[in-house]
This record gives C-alpha cells, structure tokens and sequence, in this order.
C-alpha cells in the first residue's frame, strides 16, 4: 500500500529525489500562499458581510469602528511583525522553486533605495520570497537594510486581508505611503516597487524576457524627489512559473482583461501551473540585486532629470539582464525587451 499522500506528489509533479514529507510540507507551504494571493481577500469581506446578519454582529461592527480609527496606518508604515516574516513556513516556500537572493554590490545603510523589481511575473514569487519574508536572507545579505514591498493600495481598504498583509511588512503603492518611508522612517529603507505592474502580468509566459518601462517614470520621479538611490532587481525564471493564456491586442478577451484592470488596478491572468493547476512549476527563482544607481536630492525634479535618471535606469536593468542570464540558467541569445 502506498503511503498517505504519495499520488499527491506524483499529481504535483513533486521532485522524487525529496523525501516525501519534506515535498509535502513545500507544496501546502506554497499551495496556501497561491489561495491567499487568490482567495483571501474575497474571501474576509464574504466573512465580515456573513457575521453582520449573525448573532456575531457586534464583532464586525467594533472591528469597523476600529477600521475608521486605523484607516491611515498602511500609509504610514503600517505593522510589520518579525514574526510573520520569519514565519517557517516561508522557508518551505523558498524551498519549493528555490528562491535565491543574489547581491551584486553592498547597500550604504545610511541611504534609502528603491528597488525597481523586474518582471512581475503572475504572482511575483521573487520579489515576495526575497523582500516580504526573511527565508532568503535579506537581512544578512544587506546588513542595516530593511526592505518593504509596496503593492496594490486597494488591497488595503480589505477588512481583516489587510492585517495579514501589514503583517508581512508589505504596505501600499501611493504617494503618501512612499513618502512616509522614504522621508520619515530614517535611513536604510529599501521600497521594493514591481515597476511592470498589471500590464507586465499579462505579458507573463515561459521564455518571454520582456519589461513594461519605458513609460512607467513615477519611480524615478519619487527618487528624485527624497534622493533615495535607484537600484534595479531582476528575477531570473520568474515567467517560467506558469503557463498563460495571452491574447491578441486586439481581441475580445485583452478588452475586458484591460476594463477589469482600469476598475479594479490590476488585471485578471488566464494561467495554469502543474497538473493539479494551482501550484507553480519547480522552477528556480533567481533574484539579483543590481548596483544603485547615486540619485541626487531634487525637490521639484524637471522632466529631463527624471527622463536622464530613467534611462540611467533601464541601461543598468539591461546590463544587469545580460551580466546574469546565462549563469541564471539562460541562454547568450535571449533578449531583454523593454515596452
């Protein structure tokens, strides 16, 4: 008889040479992961909408409460918790891939940075593995660094889901929320920002090495503007994690994929991972951190310091791109393409 959760594995397409609790243990690591990214934002406000017509309905109502009281505190560097952060189970997730923080140059704690983080991938497994947690040891690796994630800021008006993502250190993407760690938090603070966006998801599928750029300038613009240095990150197999159904420019479906991403900020991918869907393909994740780029204080920045700085920029992203590739595990003849 074949022991518990063996055809688990073999559905998985689980790597055999692993002993079979310690594959387990990955996959559920990064199966529970995907459900979140997926799920666990819809699923809170069902829960809190569903508690409101209970005999519990005094719990939503003072978490509400609460909620006006505490409604600014993503923007001002929300709660990050060490403990979630260096939680086990983010190790298992590493694993899974495996996810590798490689540094290419020291990082002056006595400055700030933003990290352009390149591509975004389906589900910026990279970007979330290396900056979000501490299982590729970012904190070793940049002594006197802290990285903070910046994502979507609507996912922080999710009753409940934004606890779990101030948790995780991770806080929103807007002009206040990038001020407050840039200004006011005190030196040595990374602000990770997944440059591409929604509209580099949806360029996201194995063998394509292509960055949405040349037009996304609001970074450069905000480093100008609190002289925090500029340092490209790109993630090595990121869109080799699943396979996705991209459609034409001109068809129905890149419509409404387009409308979805204008009302809601980000766009809904058709994908598909390993036989049992959800979970990605076991694909190694390199995540290289390039050297900063020296970016001076310029209150009121002009256009054609930040069009100098972004093209400061997108060579250094290039140059990082082609030093890496092969020993990244990709060929000499793959291209970056910058849109």
């Amino acid at each position: 008889m074949k022991p518990y959760g063996f055809d688990f594995f073999q559905v998985a397409g689980m790597n055999e040479e692993k002993p079979q609790l310690k594959a387990f243990l990955e996959a559920i690591s990064v199966l529970q992961w995907v459900l979140s990214f997926l799920f666990l934002g819809v699923a809170c406000i069902i829960l809190m909408v569903y508690l409101m017509f209970t005999s519990l309905w005094p719990l939503p109502t003072l978490y509400f409460i609460w909620l006006v009281n505490d409604w600014q505190t993503p923007e001002r560097g929300g709660r990050v918790t060490t403990f979630v952060r260096k939680w086990k189970v983010w190790e298992q997730f590493r694993e899974y891939f495996p996810v590798k923080l490689v540094k290419t140059a020291d990082l002056n704690p006595n400055k700030n940075y933003i990290f352009g983080s390149h591509p975004h991938g389906i589900m910026c497994v990279g970007a979330f593995a290396c900056f979000s947690t501490e299982s590729c040891g970012f904190a070793e690796t940049f002594p006197g660094v802290k990285s903070t994630l910046v994502i979507l800021a609507g996912l922080f008006k999710i009753p409940l889901f934004r606890e779990y993502l101030m948790c995780a250190g991770l806080c929103p993407v807007s002009k206040p929320s990038l001020v407050h760690l840039l200004s006011k938090s005190g030196k040595g603070n990374a602000v990770v920002i997944v440059v591409g966006g929604a509209a580099e998801s949806l360029a996201s599928s194995p063998g394509i090495n292509r960055v949405v750029m040349k037009q996304r300038k609001g970074f450069v613009r905000t480093a100008l503007e609190h002289g925090a240095d500029l340092v490209p990150v790109y993630s090595f197999g990121e869109n080799e994690l699943f396979q996705q159904v991209i459609f034409s420019e001109d068809s129905l479906g890149r419509r409404l994929q387009g409308l979805f991403k204008t009302i809601m900020g980000f766009a809904p991918c058709l994908f598909v991972g390993e036989r049992i869907a959800l979970l990605p393909y076991r694909k190694q994740v390199t995540t290289v951190v390039g050297s900063p780029i020296s970016v001076p204080k310029c209150v009121t920045p002009t256009e054609k310091q930040v069009d100098h700085y972004h093209g400061l920029y997108m060579e250094a992203l290039s140059k990082l791109f082609h030093e890496h590739k092969v020993s990244c595990g990709l060929s000499e003849s793959h291209k970056l393409e910058i849109i």
